[in-house]
């Protein structure tokens, strides 16, 4: 990408010169049109066994729009959209569902711990609270974000409870990117040169 397009990706626009680009990426990647998982994390440079592959595995149940277990050029072009342009309360849907890893609609601590350790090792364990002045470990924040969150203090968040309970936090926002998007992915494939995406353990 050229410079111009580089700053309307970080502006969070897909303008057509960005979809070309992504599409020429995209069918490198799978020629096939169907794109898999395994090729997923190839096209951002995620290796297996890493904690960022673990991240992926979940980013890739929420991109995959009809459950089909490959995702399209359009469902991936979709997604991005809504990562980048969508509102607030879109993004945190999204986001709900890869916190949501049985996909039963709410979410428990065990399954808010699991995304809150690879967010926390992505971020180098640099997670500070509101004031920034105390650095959090996993656990407190996994216990920061139910006490942000769980307002019938039940032990699950539903997804009403998740969309009202961030949006009213700026501090669970900042801890999930919602200042660029999750975990800096998507802005990394969309700025990459010559199709070498950067790799995520680089975050």
């Amino acid at each position: 990408m050229g410079q111009n397009q580089q700053v309307q990706a970080q502006e969070g626009e897909l303008e057509l010169n960005s979809i070309q680009d992504l599409y020429k990426s995209f069918i490198m990647e799978c020629p096939s049109g169907s794109l898999y998982l395994h090729e997923f994390k190839r096209m951002f440079g995620v290796h297996p066994g890493t904690v960022e592959s673990e991240y992926m595995d979940n980013i890739f149940r929420a991109f995959d729009m009809n459950h089909d277990n490959t995702m399209e050029f359009i469902e991936y072009v979709a997604a991005l959209h809504l990562v980048l342009r969508g509102k607030l309360e879109d993004k945190l849907r999204w986001t709900f569902k890869v916190f949501d890893g049985d996909g039963n609609g709410r979410l428990d601590r065990d399954e808010v711990l699991k995304i809150v350790k690879i967010i926390y090792r992505i971020k180098k364990g640099d997670v500070s609270d509101e004031t920034g002045g105390e650095r959090l470990t996993a656990e407190q924040v996994r216990d920061h974000i139910f006490e942000e969150v769980d307002v019938n203090n039940d032990g699950d968040i539903t997804l009403d409870e998740f969309i009202q309970g961030a949006e009213s936090s700026p501090w669970l926002q900042r801890f999930l990117c919602f200042d660029v998007n999750p975990s800096g992915l998507v802005h990394r494939h969309l700025c990459h040169r010559k199709h070498t995406c950067t790799s995520a353990k680089d975050l």
